[in-house]
């Protein structure tokens, strides 16, 4: 079964073939009122070890996707700052395994849920359906630097998508081409305060009048010991001629 027809396949195929590539299990994760069942690597740490302990000359590629990042959930939890009335539709990109698309599928947002690797999508897709939100949210593969998805959204969502300053100009002009031309649609990015990101800003306000705001949160220590206190930025992006 290809990739282009796996995400067609009912959940259970899907779920079949999630389990011939990884050991999968499902975890619950709570925002606000809403709690969905997410579809997790069941050890995530350990399957980056064998990666690494079978990797030879060519690069590894680790999988990434698969990690629910801290960000996504602050930006999870802050879509309750954000309206879903009136059919608002609502992009995520560079999404992983889609936290922040699901929950805003849930909060009753039309959602288009983006990564580019296909196991993202897969495990997206497999999340969508067992959380039956089918209704609300759809799937895509999307290179944020070179892809056109050939329409616009009220709300563009992205956590830690700045990693890279190498795609920084194609994530504006992806940007500039799937928000609507409307004074209430925005962009809305998340990442850990300790990611600059200098060169994106300064080119996104060219285009964008930028608010930001620094948000505190704890992060359970991997030993068990006392949660370490992290800052998150979260950046609201308007256009400048709309705003």
């Amino acid at each position: 079964m290809n990739d282009t027809v796996a995400l067609n396949a009912p959940l259970d195929e899907l779920l079949d073939l999630a389990r011939s590539r990884y050991d999968v299990c499902f975890e619950p994760v709570t925002i606000g009122d809403k709690t969905l069942d997410i579809l997790q690597i069941a050890d995530l740490s350990a399957l980056l070890d064998r990666l690494m302990a079978t990797a030879g000359t060519e690069p590894v590629h680790l999988p990434y996707w698969a990690k629910i990042w801290p960000t996504s959930i602050l930006l999870s939890h802050f879509l309750h700052n954000l309206d879903p009335e009136g059919g608002r539709s609502l992009l995520e990109i560079g999404a992983g395994v889609g936290i922040c698309g699901l929950f805003a599928a849930a909060r009753g947002f039309e959602t288009v849920i983006t990564d580019i690797h296909p196991d993202a999508l897969l495990f997206t897709r497999i999340n969508i359906l067992q959380n039956g939100l089918e209704d609300r949210a759809n799937v895509a593969r999307a290179d944020f630097a070179t892809d056109r998805l050939n329409r616009r959204f009220d709300i563009i969502l992205g956590s830690e998508v700045l990693y890279l300053e190498d795609l920084h100009r194609g994530l504006i002009k992806f940007l500039m081409a799937h928000l609507k031309a409307d004074p209430s649609a925005e962009v809305v990015l998340a990442k850990d305060y300790n990611r600059r990101a200098e060169r994106f800003f300064s080119l996104a306000n060219r285009e964008f009048q930028i608010a930001e705001r620094v948000v505190g949160y704890k992060e359970q220590a991997a030993d068990g010991g006392e949660p370490e206190r992290k800052l998150s930025h979260i950046h609201r992006m308007r256009l400048r001629k709309h705003a």
